[in-house]
């Protein structure tokens, strides 16, 4: 029995959305530590993004108050301004309902997801987080409460999400949208509360997350429009 061309490019979104997603899940694997796993609490003290860690909270532990308090809020102001981006595909293409409409709600679907998927890596991997796991350091913003687990970031990996679909719907804000994505991960850093392998993780997480969302709803560049289905 003989395969359509539609029921053919339907199977190839879902084989894409599949690899996409188990890469995603490679990189976490890679990236957790080695010593992680449920109902054991894991400290990082030692390796590369612990001493990057300390090398960044030394070199602004110096900064006058009011960065550190701008500092601690950029994050959050960055993920509105990447919610923003995506909302403003709703005017900004209204003469292509699929973008429009479909396309946002999927970027806010995989937002969504990429948050939930965080939430539940982090109940897996429970590390501690940095400002209460490596000592003498100086933080920009209040360490968690005890529970709140630090791998991966949720705010990468709603970043990470939001930057994906921002690329996928308008890629003339790709760049803009990359690079704030990139300020929220390492904002997160330079405050003190997460370690450069957690936000790496979300932002990646979230990537995946969202490209598999979009790539499933053909919500694409590549999605032929609805004026030119109609002019065929």
């Amino acid at each position: 029995m003989s395969v359509g061309p539609v029921g053919a490019t339907v199977r190839q979104r879902i084989l894409t959305a599949a690899l996409v997603l188990a890469a995603g899940a490679g990189a976490l694997v890679l990236l957790a530590p080695a010593a992680a796993g449920p109902h054991r609490v894991t400290v990082v003290r030692d390796g590369p993004s612990a001493a990057l860690y300390r090398e960044v909270t030394a070199q602004v532990a110096d900064a006058p108050t009011w960065v550190g308090a701008v500092g601690g809020f950029l994050p959050g102001v960055g993920l509105l301004v990447l919610l923003a981006l995506v909302l403003s595909v709703s005017w900004t293409r209204r003469h292509d309902r699929w973008v429009s409409r479909v396309g946002v709600l999927v970027a806010l679907a995989g937002a969504a997801l990429a948050d939930l998927a965080s939430a539940a890596v982090k109940a897996v991997v429970v590390e501690e987080r940095p400002c209460r796991a490596v000592l003498h350091v100086s933080t920009w913003l209040a360490c968690p409460p005890a529970g709140h687990w630090s791998f991966p970031s949720d705010h990468a990996a709603i970043a990470g999400a939001l930057a994906t679909s921002v690329v996928f719907l308008v890629r003339d804000l790709a760049a803009v949208a990359v690079l704030i994505g990139l300020v929220v991960a390492a904002a997160r850093v330079v405050a003190g509360v997460h370690y450069p392998h957690d936000v790496l993780a979300g932002l990646l997480l979230g990537a995946a997350v969202a490209a598999a969302c979009q790539v499933l709803a053909s919500a694409g560049p590549s999605t032929p429009r609805a004026g030119r289905i109609r002019d065929s």
